[in-house]
């Protein structure tokens, strides 16, 4: 039996290609991509051999997701979660395998979330500049966390560790120092690789030569393509050890085979087992809510009659630029917009597709791919905050597997070097700190 030939739209097509909708017009109207129509409807449709010719498409559709799902670590491997948040790059770390000894988190709602729902996690409610890393050192082998992106100072002329103190990089450096842990991740904002002028990013990677270990390129992940339904960007960059670094080397996750779309979040199928549960949410005053009516799926503020596109934007009006975020409504048939800290900002409006308000906060947490059963804790806006800064569960589950790959290369490794006529077990080791 032939293989039923799947189609794709033109917008799941402009998110799998990394280029806008208007691009993707342009390239029809040159050539380079041509639309077929469907069928049944006459729609502008692709195809896999439209667009497997495309590097993101042939990476898509040639890709080892399947062969990297089924990696299980060799032996437990120990980590420290810093800037921990509400849990969303640990949760993802835990379902590769690692096991965290130690998680960190300044903001008391956030530790009370990861305390709820991982009772036997270390939950650490502290100011991470008072914590003592060194008795960790080697007893752990993985240290993680999204630091706060921040300025430095130039002042000094070696732009170097010592440099760098009065920022949160500097304690995320100093734990690194301390614990000295094989290998560790760091993830931040898209926006880190410009971050005045590229010179933060040249502070950091100096400040990681300084440490003894071996960056591998920093690499801008879209989540889009690994199971989640949002067009959400995260810098990460992996530290391995000098020691290692010459004999191991960090291999990327592959994509999936298919771009999630927010149906996908808040309807039973691929991700969830069934639709989105019940939950709170906050609202619109009455005239805004008017407003958003008049607003289609997938549309903002210029789908809007002109005089309500008067009175919804003010001033902004007559400034140029699009502000595509301000009065935006999602769509079911695309992935969502980034997550904001607040679902309901001007700015960055994140409005229900069908429903004429801002996404609940189980709505929110699906779009991040939190399990149905993780609680948030705090105020409904705390609890929105906590949400939109987290890491997507399911990237940090596909960074998660490919660190416990380099983990088992280096594992299988000093166990080979290590054997004698009776390999001695590997003993698992006990925490008390």
């Amino acid at each position: 039996m032939l293989e039923q030939e799947l189609f794709y739209s033109p917008a799941e097509v402009a998110d799998m290609l990394s280029i806008s909708k208007r691009t993707l017009l342009s390239w029809e109207n040159s050539g380079k991509l041509v639309p077929k129509q469907h069928p049944d409807d006459q729609t502008k449709v692709y195809t896999k051999s439209d667009l497997v010719k495309f590097l993101p498409g042939f990476k898509m559709f040639n890709t080892n997701w399947d062969a990297e799902m089924i990696t299980k670590p060799i032996r437990d491997f120990y980590s420290i979660e810093l800037f921990a948040g509400a849990g969303g790059l640990a949760l993802g770390l835990e379902k590769a395998g690692f096991k965290a000894v130690l998680l960190n988190e300044i903001d008391k709602d956030a530790c009370q979330t990861m305390k709820t729902n991982r009772p036997e996690w270390d939950v650490r409610h502290d100011d991470i500049a008072n914590i003592d890393f060194k008795p960790f050192a080697g007893k752990i082998d993985f240290l993680s966390g999204g630091f706060p992106c921040q300025a430095f100072s130039y002042a000094g002329k070696k732009l170097g560790f010592e440099d760098i103190r009065g920022t949160l990089f500097y304690q995320f450096a100093r734990a690194v120092k301390e614990a000295q842990p094989k290998v560790f991740l760091g993830e931040n904002v898209r926006g880190l690789l410009k971050h005045d002028n590229g010179r933060t990013l040249d502070t950091i990677k100096e400040v990681i030569r300084d440490l003894g270990y071996t960056l591998v390129e920093p690499r801008v992940l879209k989540a889009v393509f690994f199971m989640v339904p949002q067009k959400r960007e995260r810098l990460f960059l992996v530290g391995i050890r000098n020691d290692l670094a010459q004999k191991f080397k960090f291999a990327w996750p592959s994509p999936f085979s298919r771009i999630l779309l927010l149906r996908d979040a808040l309807k039973a199928g691929i991700l969830f087992p069934c639709d989105v549960p019940t939950s709170s949410g906050q609202k619109y005053p009455k005239r805004k809510k008017e407003i958003l009516d008049h607003v289609p799926p997938g549309g903002y503020w210029r789908d809007l009659p002109e005089d309500l596109q008067k009175e919804y934007m003010q001033g902004s009006f007559f400034l140029q630029g699009g502000k595509t975020g301000m009065a935006r409504r999602l769509s079911y048939d695309e992935p969502s917009l980034t997550l904001t800290c607040a679902p309901a900002q001007k700015q960055t409006e994140r409005c229900h597709p069908e429903e004429t308000r801002p996404l609940t906060v189980r709505e929110y947490a699906r779009v991040q791919t939190f399990p149905d059963d993780w609680h948030f804790c705090g105020s409904l806006s705390s609890q929105y905050k906590q949400i939109g800064n987290a890491v997507p569960v399911n990237l940090a589950f596909a960074m998660g597997r490919s660190l416990i790959r380099l983990f088992n290369d280096i594992e299988e490794d000093t166990v080979r070097e290590s054997v004698s006529d009776e390999p001695a077990p590997i003993k698992q080791m006990e925490f008390a700190f």
